[in-house]
């Protein structure tokens, strides 16, 4: 499992996923889905967010509504950039749709 900040046009939400990468095709695709055409991802360690969300996370963990490769945690921004400093963020990862 992969967590990540995921920026957006409105703004970051913070998910998780069991794809390897944030540039895995099928991750790009599931985020398009959601009306997500256009990001820049920075992984952020999962301990940290198991830590920051707690029982947050189980139920997240569980919820049967969402799919196995890609669940949100987060959609409070602000809540996201007091939780996380710039050091827990890997390289950014910058995904957006061909001009073709």
């Amino acid at each position: 499992m992969k967590a990540g900040i995921i920026f957006t046009g409105t703004g970051p939400i913070l998910i998780l996923t069991s794809h390897d990468s944030f540039t895995d095709e099928k991750f790009v695709e599931k985020l398009k889905a959601r009306g997500i055409k256009k990001f820049i991802a920075h992984e952020v360690p999962l301990e940290k967010v198991k830590k920051e969300y707690g029982t947050h996370y189980a139920v997240v963990m569980g919820d049967l509504r969402e799919t196995d490769d890609l669940r949100v945690m987060d959609y409070d921004g602000h809540h996201i950039f007091l939780a996380f400093s710039f050091s827990d963020m890997g390289e950014p990862i910058r995904i957006e749709p061909s001009a073709g």
